[in-house]
Order: C-alpha cells, then structure tokens, then sequence
C-alpha cells in the first residue's frame, strides 16, 4: 500500500515544541521534494514549509521563520518539522506531501506543483 503517515502532533502550550514526522510506505520517498501544509476548519490548506529531494533547498511561510525547521533523513526516508515557539494560530492539521522534485520549493508551497501523495494529517493544537 502506497501512502504517506504523519506523526507528533499533540496539544502543547504556547511557546512550546513539537516534532512532526513524515514517512513513506510502499514507495521511496527520496525520490520527491516534500511538503507540510496546515488546514484548520473553514480555511484553505496552507502551505507550511517545503524542502527539495536533492539539495537541501527549503522554502518557509512568513508566519513560521525563524520557528519552524524542516528536515530530512535520507537515511531514514523520513521528513521532519520541528515546530518551536508555538502559538496559539498555528493550531491545525499537518500533512506531508510527495511533489514532483522538478518543481521549486516556492511553488510546491504555494500550491503550484504535482502532488503525488498526500497523507491523512497529523493534529497541533496550541493552547493554554
């Protein structure tokens, strides 16, 4: 079975951390430039952080520099996101997806690219 699994979402405290996961089941993962994207109810999917297949290019939304930290290990075949300082309108769903690598970073997180696979998400709540 071909598919995409988050992890690490909880509920934390503003100003916490939390280490989101992204791995891949029944395909290689190195192959494809990867994304995370957050949806909250009512609102379009937005997209969060993206990082290249190859040469460690990443892409970060305004509302997350200097907080968020995307990574990969190809070792591992995982996509990581470390997530520090939270507030409270970061809360949402997270999903990883699998783009096609001849996209630009940008353009993966702004919609604008293929998208291969996508996961069911993996819930942030931020709050007091």
């Amino acid at each position: 079975q071909l598919q995409l699994v988050e992890s690490g979402g909880d509920l934390v405290q503003p100003g916490g951390s939390l280490r989101l996961s992204c791995a891949a089941s029944g395909f290689p993962l190195n192959v494809y430039a990867i994304g995370w994207f957050r949806q909250t109810p009512g609102k379009e999917r937005e997209g969060v952080s993206c990082i290249s297949h190859s040469d460690g290019t990443t892409y970060y939304a305004d509302s997350v520099k200097g907080r968020f930290t995307i990574s990969r290990d190809y070792a591992k075949s995982t996509v990581y996101l470390q997530l520090n300082n939270l507030k409270p309108e970061d809360t949402g769903r997270y999903f990883c997806t699998a783009a096609a690598p001849r996209f630009r970073v940008e353009e993966i997180c702004n919609m604008m690219g293929q998208y291969d696979y996508w996961g069911q998400g993996t819930q942030v709540t931020v709050s007091s």
